[in-house]
């Protein structure tokens, strides 16, 4: 069991920066690969980021690519995520989640865990 929390969402002006984070309890943490999704309103939850069990591997939605990164820390069981360059657009709940098979971490129906989201609002 794998619980999640999400934080560090907000309200930036267009062009800022925000860095979020999830905490994770259980001991299993280091046994998932964990990704960012995200959902505005009237659409459907999007796959943002996502990073391997150990770290050594991550992959990104071509629309942050350049922009996000992700990492995580398997010694204080967190993943976090750094946004710059926000626009408008990214504006949406983020939800960090965990997945079992690397191989699959773009496929939002295979992820295990969810935590609750936190907001970010990009003011144009």
């Amino acid at each position: 069991q794998v619980q999640l929390v999400e934080s560090g969402g907000g309200l930036v002006q267009a062009g800022g920066s925000l860095r979020l984070s999830c905490a994770a309890s259980g001991r299993t943490f280091s046994s998932y690969a964990m990704g960012w999704f995200r959902q505005a309103p009237g659409k459907e939850r999007e796959f943002v980021a996502a990073i391997s069990q150990s770290g050594g591997s991550t992959t990104y939605a071509d629309s942050v690519k350049g922009r996000f990164t992700i990492s995580r820390d398997n010694a204080k069981n967190t993943v976090n995520l750094q946004m710059n360059s926000l626009k408008s657009e990214d504006t949406a709940v983020y939800y960090c989640a965990a997945c079992p098979r690397w191989g699959r971490v773009g496929v939002l129906t295979e992820y295990d865990y969810w935590g609750q989201g936190t907001q970010v609002t990009v003011s144009s």
